[in-house]
């Protein structure tokens, strides 16, 4: 079977390897000239993890990431809310959490799709995909070229994606009320004590940070604002370090060790779950198929979760690509709904400036119960993976009580 993928990301290249491991043979196509490198970093968590292992990448991915312990939360004053013991949510689960620079992941994938063989094709900008008069989909690109594969894999993003509207039709990106600004911080000495995630708290402000080393920092500064302003300054840094200039160290820091044109600013969108993920032979994963906010802490997790879920569902169908296609939406589409729902919820929170909504957010923070917050996270994530995870009853809807980190 000739299978195409819209999108050189960590959805595509993922999709590609776990296809590539099930003898099929992949092309990618991605629109930009080079590898894709938005945002910061990302946080592997273990059910990431258990994918990671399954298509032979966790050995590379742990030579260049870091291994966090505990994720603290802290309100802006520096007064402790509690956090997440991520030492024992590893051993619940089975696997291990990494944090990772983009950029470093990116690479791993694509020197892993190198050793495969995987084609990848940049400079393919998709504008189109139509039926051919057979009722198979043809993808045009910007370049002139298209193809007619067997079965065509949209991984081209939340923001543009030609595959979902081809799917889906009008399902445009939703903005949630909040912007981020992202960077990564490098200094000669230590930015932060220890190799875990640092979470803080304001009134309609937030200021996380991630480490890969104690000299290497990933990080997103968050505001609440309208969208007609969500537009960059023209000093970026600045305008960070004055919203943030009482907060408690390191994000000063932090934020002056980032070099000021390495800043991005991005308006934070997510999608509405859709109803149905394929039509004729195009399917959607990844972002394009649900992308929820960065306050899920899953994207680039439920992104390598579809990977390994797709080359399940195509073994084994017996030429019946419409019912390996409706399975796999079956199988992926409720969980990653729920974590899409989780994230607003916990961002409507977050990012709320009324004071005493703030003071009772952080008054249950500091009240919640951290073995138990460790057993949910572990039953919701392991949810639909042959992973250990939570089974004492544990209800997953407190999935999400975290600060939970892809930067």
């Amino acid at each position: 079977m000739e299978i195409g993928i819209l999108g050189g990301g960590i959805a595509g290249l993922s999709v590609a390897l776990a296809l590539s491991k099930r003898g099929y043979s992949p092309r990618v196509y991605e629109r930009r000239t080079g590898p894709a490198t938005m945002g910061a970093g990302v946080t592997l968590w273990p059910n990431a993890g258990f994918v990671l292992e399954e298509l032979g990448l966790l050995q590379d991915i742990a030579a260049v990431a870091g291994r966090p312990v505990a994720m603290h939360r802290q309100d802006a004053a520096g007064n402790s809310l509690g956090g997440i013991d991520i030492a024992l949510l590893d051993q619940m689960m089975g696997h291990p959490t990494h944090t990772i620079l983009r950029r470093d992941l990116q690479a791993v994938l694509l020197d892993h799709a190198a050793q495969a063989g995987i084609p990848v094709e940049f400079g393919h900008r998709a504008v189109a995909i139509d039926l051919d008069a057979g009722g198979k989909a043809v993808a045009r690109f910007e370049n002139g070229a298209n193809i007619r594969p067997d079965l065509l894999i949209g991984a081209d993003g939340r923001m543009d994606s030609v595959a979902r509207r081809f799917v889906a039709g009008d399902n445009t990106p939703v903005y949630q009320g909040f912007v981020n600004w992202v960077g990564v911080a490098q200094a000669e000495s230590a930015l932060v004590d220890d190799i875990a995630i640092q979470d803080y708290w304001g009134s309609g402000d937030r200021f996380g940070c991630v480490a890969v080393r104690p000299d290497l920092v990933y990080w997103a500064a968050a505001q609440a604002r309208p969208l007609p302003v969500a537009s960059p300054a023209a000093d970026m840094r600045k305008e960070i370090e004055d919203l943030f200039a009482r907060w408690p160290e390191p994000v000063t820091r932090i934020i002056q060790a980032t070099p000021a044109h390495a800043i991005r600013l991005i308006a934070v969108h997510d999608l509405e779950p859709l109803h149905t993920w394929s039509r004729a032979n195009v399917l959607l994963v990844g972002d394009a198929a649900h992308a929820p906010l960065p306050t899920s802490g899953q994207g680039a997790c439920q992104a390598l979760e579809d990977a390994w879920h797709l080359a399940r569902c195509l073994v084994g169908t017996d030429g019946c690509l419409d019912a390996a296609l409706l399975r796999f939406a079956e199988i992926r589409g409720p969980k990653t709904a729920k974590l899409a729902e989780q994230g607003r919820v916990f961002a409507r929170g977050l990012f709320a400036t009324d004071p005493e909504t703030c003071r009772i957010r952080n008054e249950r923070a500091k009240a919640s119960d951290p073995l138990r917050d460790v057993h949910a996270l572990a039953a919701g994530w392991a949810q639909g993976l042959p992973m250990a995870g939570c089974t004492d009853g544990t209800p997953v809807d407190s999935v999400g009580s975290g600060s939970l980190y892809r930067l």
